[in-house]
């Protein structure tokens, strides 16, 4: 009920809103083929060439002075037509003759004078209203049976100008008599019209009312009812029968008394009135007279808009209570620029009371217990400032369902405590006041509606009593910075923070808003980052309805995707998921290690580089070393040792490779260099103290060698001897370590510790491996 409107309201703005409407859904672009829209072009005739299927036709505000056939002849499907705000001065319904559809004629605004009466059995709605007809525009017979609207107005009037209208069930009847300046007093016979509106001369007085009979008559509108038309208003409330069907009462641009207004009250009471508006009244300063009757009566509402009603010599006491003691069940005073109301002397009818627009403070209904029944109140765009106090006003209301106190100055601070409202509160509107985060330590525990737009929440406290109750939320135009959770809502459905500051929605808004259903968040700054994707695919999953998207969704920051809709974002899963970033980085770790791996064993890569550190070692001693270092009793770059078994590998390939035909390396062999006479071993050692290196070719063969052993016994000897580096060990054929006797501890001591070279079967590794061996031995040699 608290956002109804009355139907006499509705009634009398029928019309209008019709007139609105209809425009609203049919103005659209000429080139439609369907609505053809020629307003305010500056016309003296109708466009020729119309789309045929023109079913809208748009020429007001133009300078048309005259319609022909051939106007219009084409147009079969022709609905509506406005012509209104032209300058037609003849009217004959014949030009319409082809269009059987027309439905919607508008020629107000003219300056007709004649009319030309022709069967209309289409049309619905005829706007004659404004222009210069010195009689009412009338036909002896109106053949309009289809006829819902007819809006009429002419210099002189005579009852029997309305006889026409008995045969017709209008359903409202707009008479403007701004330009009456004659009439006639016959009886003006009754009339079957569900609204009448009557707009009265704003200067002059006609005794119209009088002759007025509405026993079929539903609503009423009377427009500048002034003077003595007030005085004639009130016997025609008077002399309505209680038979009569009169239901709606509106009165605009009343100028009277308060008396003339409490007396015009007094006479609707006793009518068959239900709904009673008075509008836009002049200023009435009440008296102390309070001799209201409140006697049985039919009238359920009240509303006063934008009339001020003061008591600047009187106590406004007895103004206030005429009105908190009526016996309807809805009372709307906006406007007003009242500064309190009572409560109710007696248990009250009240269920709806709306006083929008005032002046009334927190002192308003304080401690009242007589307004048991009342179901919604409105107190919007008052000077209410402290919530608690408000809280307080509604705890003795026990049938309380809405209450709106937006527009206010509303505040709570988080040390007030005792708020208490109406158990039976639902829904609470405080948008546009000043409350901050506190005020949801002060909010109704069984509320399903809060509306707290436009005020000066920042976040959402986490220490609040549970909503559970709570289905609609709307925060919008406040300064939160993320989309809050429903952790105290666990019921919630519908959330706005639109116009807010939010960045990206908080993490408990993914985890405890599992009922949330649709969310309007249009016009924030979001951050487009790898957490909101999360936020747009709450919509691809069809998990929450997001309002306005996408146009109103757009990222604000990083500046470089400032502009673009959320939509359009698009950020790679490898960037947001550390999870899957770790592992598809251990999977090219992995499968890089594997490949290289393979690499190494095909292409036998580890045996190159441990060829050319070798070669590496070997020619920075050389580099380190220095002339004094070179003995002077070496004569051989190298003594070979090797077993019986390897001699032709040594002699056919080892030597030859080392040699060459340079003669630059000079090798100690001991078939060639032992000296005759001498023993062995003398000649072992006497070989290994000349040569700067001594090469030990490695196999099995050679630890079955006894003279191998011995050999490698005084080459090791030297190497402690003069801290020398003059060993090479040569792998011919891997040697398993098995094979090798107990006594040969050196050989497996040299092999454990250090770096040996392994003959290559592969032609292509062999090139590298001279290299290496030539660098290590090579030396300059001392001249002889």
């Amino acid at each position: 009920m608290a956002k109804a409107r009355s139907p006499v309201t509705r009634n009398s703005c029928a019309v209008s809103f019709f007139i609105m409407a209809f425009w609203t859904n049919t103005q659209s672009s000429e080139d439609t083929g369907f609505s053809a829209v020629f307003s305010n072009r500056s016309l003296n005739k109708v466009p020729k060439n119309l789309p045929t299927e023109t079913t809208v036709l748009d020429l007001s505000q133009n300078s048309i002075s005259e319609l022909q056939i051939s106007d219009f002849s084409y147009i079969l499907r022709l609905r509506v037509l406005n012509l209104s705000h032209n300058a037609v001065q003849e009217l004959d319904f014949s030009v319409f003759q082809y269009n059987e559809d027309l439905e919607h004629l508008d020629l107000s605004h003219n300056i007709l004078q004649t009319l030309s009466c022709h069967p209309a059995l289409s049309l619905r709605h005829l706007d004659l209203t404004y222009n210069n007809y010195i009689d009412m525009p009338m036909c002896s017979k109106i053949d309009m049976p289809n006829l819902q609207y007819l809006g009429l107005s002419a210099k002189r009037i005579r009852g029997s100008d309305f006889s026409a209208l008995s045969n017709l069930q209008l359903d409202t009847l707009f008479l403007s008599l701004k330009k009456l300046s004659e009439y006639r007093a016959e009886g003006i016979p009754v009339l079957n019209t569900k609204t009448v509106l009557i707009l009265f001369h704003p200067d002059r007085i006609f005794h119209i009312l009088k002759d007025l009979e509405l026993n079929a008559t539903e609503s009423l509108e009377l427009f500048n009812v002034h003077d003595e038309q007030v005085s004639e208003l009130r016997t025609f409330l008077l002399k309505l029968s209680r038979s009569g069907r009169l239901l709606n009462l509106t009165l605009k641009n009343m100028q009277c008394s308060w008396e003339d207004f409490i007396s015009i009250l007094q006479a609707t009471w006793g009518t068959t009135v239900e709904h009673l508006v008075i509008s836009n009244a002049s200023w009435m300063d009440a008296t102390n007279e309070n001799n209201f009757a409140y006697t049985k009566t039919s009238l359920k509402t009240l509303e006063i808009k934008e009339t001020v009603i003061t008591s600047i010599e009187s106590d406004p006491q007895y103004m206030y209570r005429i009105f908190s003691d009526m016996n309807i069940m809805a009372l709307t005073i906006s406007g007003a620029k009242l500064i309190h109301m009572l409560c109710p002397s007696k248990p009250s009818h009240f269920i709806y009371l709306s006083f929008s627009y005032n002046i009334l403070t927190d002192a308003v209904f304080e401690n009242c217990n007589n307004l048991t029944l009342l179901e919604t109140l409105i107190l919007s765009g008052n000077q209410f400032t402290h919530l608690m106090k408000t809280s307080l006003m509604t705890r003795h209301m026990k049938s309380l369902k809405y209450l709106d106190m937006s527009q206010n100055l509303l505040q709570h601070k988080v040390q007030e405590k005792g708020c208490h409202w109406g158990e039976n509160l639902v829904e609470l509107n405080m948008s546009s006041n000043l409350l901050s985060s506190s005020v949801f330590h002060c909010l109704p525990v069984n509320i399903q509606k809060l509306d707290l737009q436009n005020n000066q929440i920042s976040s959402i406290p986490k220490d609040i009593t549970e909503l559970r109750a709570l289905e609609e939320l709307n925060l919008a135009s406040n300064t939160l910075t993320d989309l809050p959770g429903c952790g105290q809502f666990r019921s919630l459905r519908f959330l706005n923070t639109e116009m807010n500051s939010i960045v990206m929605p908080s993490s408990e808004f993914y985890h405890t808003c599992q009922s949330i259903r649709e969310v309007k968040a249009e016009h924030n700054p979001f951050m487009c980052s790898c957490e909101i994707r999360e936020f747009i695919d709450l919509r691809k999953q069809g998990l929450v309805v997001l309002v306005g998207w996408p146009e109103s969704y757009q990222c604000e920051y990083p500046e470089d995707v400032r502009g673009i809709r959320l939509q359009d974002f698009h950020v790679s899963e490898l960037v947001c998921n550390t999870t899957l970033l770790v592992t598809v980085i251990l999977v090219i770790i992995v499968v890089s290690a594997a490949l290289i791996s393979f690499l190494c064993i095909y292409l036998d890569i580890p045996w190159y580089l441990k060829m050319i550190w070798q070669w590496s070692q070997v020619k920075h001693r050389i580099w380190k070393s220095k002339p004094e270092d070179i003995l002077d009793n070496i004569e051989f770059h190298a003594f070979i040792s090797y077993s019986e078994h390897d001699s032709d590998w040594v002699k056919n390939i080892l030597i030859p490779n080392l040699e060459k035909e340079d003669g630059s390396i000079r090798i100690c062999q001991h078939e060639r260099n032992f000296i005759a006479g001498k023993s062995i071993i003398e000649n072992i050692i006497d070989c290994i103290e000349k040569s700067y290196r001594s090469i030990f070719v490695l196999s099995p063969n050679f630890v079955q060698s006894e003279w191998c052993h011995y050999e490698l016994y005084f080459a090791h000897h030297k190497l402690f001897r003069e801290n020398a580096n003059n060993l090479i060990l040569l792998l011919l054929e891997p040697i398993p370590p098995y094979i090798i006797p107990e006594r040969y501890y050196k050989l497996k001591a040299l092999m454990a510790k250090r770096t040996y070279m392994e003959w290559p079967a592969e032609k292509s590794k062999q090139g590298l491996f001279w290299a290496n061996l030539r660098a290590a031995v090579h030396i300059r040699l001392p001249e002889k």
